[in-house]
């Protein structure tokens, strides 16, 4: 986990510390989502596109691209963004309400912009934004941070992009929120304001998601699957899960993944690996996800600064957020809300983006230096 120690001038060594462990982890979770995706796309890929490879090349493509991204921003001394950060910022917000007036529809969800060949989600990117120009702002004003005019503000300014990323993808715009969220609350030292925030969050939500018919429909579709077509969906993925037993009924051996189960390489993806791999293996992804978040405490607690505690906590919160509400979604304990398993489902723009910010957090961690005697 660390590097060659140096002599100091009070005699102490000092080593500069990286995390191999979240690198470790990163990498494992990447492979084993190719795996998993090849196994459970392969058959519809065939089908569609001749290829049964077409939709692991595409992630893998996606992967490398990741990869070099996050080496690059790991390399980074993580401080030039916060010079940057309000101009990236800026630029989600602008890609996002581009989204509304250009953007190009797949499977009913208009939230892709095309240039030339490339199609990629700039809601994704707003993720990264937010925990950016967040950590910045309140990295400048952390003892104003306990009032709740202060926090008001700082919520209000999220609130734009939060705003153009619901018009059209919900689920998204509720990660971002969640986001803000977890790294106001870390750096506020008053608990009670969160309360009052939470109540308006609520009431406000319920009258967005009233705004829509399809919105709740889905509510409906949630609490009686069976009653509706929609709810296909949800009980093919259920039956996935239960099928799976303890230990599944082997790798590639998936039934449901034969065309019973829509889309299984994306927001389902974790239906198919419960089936295969059963509950151990589905146990076993679980705590991946919770040894990465243990890493983000980790560097957090250790971070340099304010500013690189923060960028950790906001990625922590993205993939823990993200994590549970996929697996929610999948075991039908909340709605229907289209999220990702990180790393695993297919999504070229998702994986690369969140490789991009495990370059941020081992960035972070490169500036964390301990000292021996």
């Amino acid at each position: 986990m660390s590097r060659r120690p140096r002599e100091t001038k009070n005699g102490k060594k000092q080593i500069k510390y990286f995390d191999y462990t979240l690198l470790f982890i990163i990498i494992f979770l990447v492979g084993f989502g190719l795996v998993m995706l090849y196994s459970t796309s392969s058959y519809n890929a065939q089908l569609k596109f001749g290829d049964s490879a077409f939709y692991l090349k595409k992630q893998l493509s996606a992967s490398l691209l990741g990869f070099a991204g996050m080496l690059v921003v790991a390399n980074i001394d993580y401080h030039i963004w916060l010079r940057l950060s309000s101009l990236f910022y800026l630029a989600a917000l602008a890609l996002c309400t581009a989204v509304i007036f250009a953007g190009s529809t797949l499977n009913g969800s208009t939230r892709w912009l095309k240039i030339g060949p490339l199609s990629f989600q700039p809601s994704e990117m707003a993720k990264m934004a937010v925990i950016l120009f967040l950590a910045a702002i309140i990295n400048k004003i952390p003892k104003q941070m306990g009032r709740f005019a202060t926090v008001v503000k700082v919520m209000c300014i999220v609130l734009p992009v939060v705003g153009v990323v619901a018009y059209s993808n919900l689920s998204t715009a509720i990660i971002i929120m969640g986001i803000a969220i977890c790294l106001i609350f870390v750096a506020s030292p008053k608990y009670v304001q969160f309360l009052v925030m939470g109540g308006i969050v609520v009431v406000f939500g319920g009258i967005f998601i009233m705004l829509e018919s399809y919105r709740l429909d889905r509510l409906k579709i949630w609490l009686n699957p069976e009653a509706y077509e929609k709810g296909y969906q949800t009980l093919q993925g259920l039956y996935a899960i239960g099928s799976g037993g303890l230990f599944g009924k082997g790798l590639g051996e998936s039934m449901q993944k034969l065309g019973f189960l829509p889309e299984a390489q994306n927001d389902m993806i974790f239906s198919i690996i419960c089936e295969e791999l059963g509950l151990f293996g589905a146990i076993c992804v679980i705590l991946l996800f919770l040894l990465m978040i243990w890493r983000f405490l980790v560097i957090a607690n250790n971070a340099p600064d304010l500013f690189g505690a923060l960028i950790v906590v906001g990625i922590m919160a993205h993939i823990a957020i993200q994590v549970m509400l996929n697996i929610a979604v999948v075991t039908n304990t909340i709605p229907n809300t289209g999220v990702t398993l990180p790393f695993i489902s297919y999504g070229g723009t998702s994986v690369a983006i969140l490789l991009t910010e495990m370059g941020l957090a081992l960035s972070v961690s490169r500036g964390i230096k301990l000292e021996m005697v």
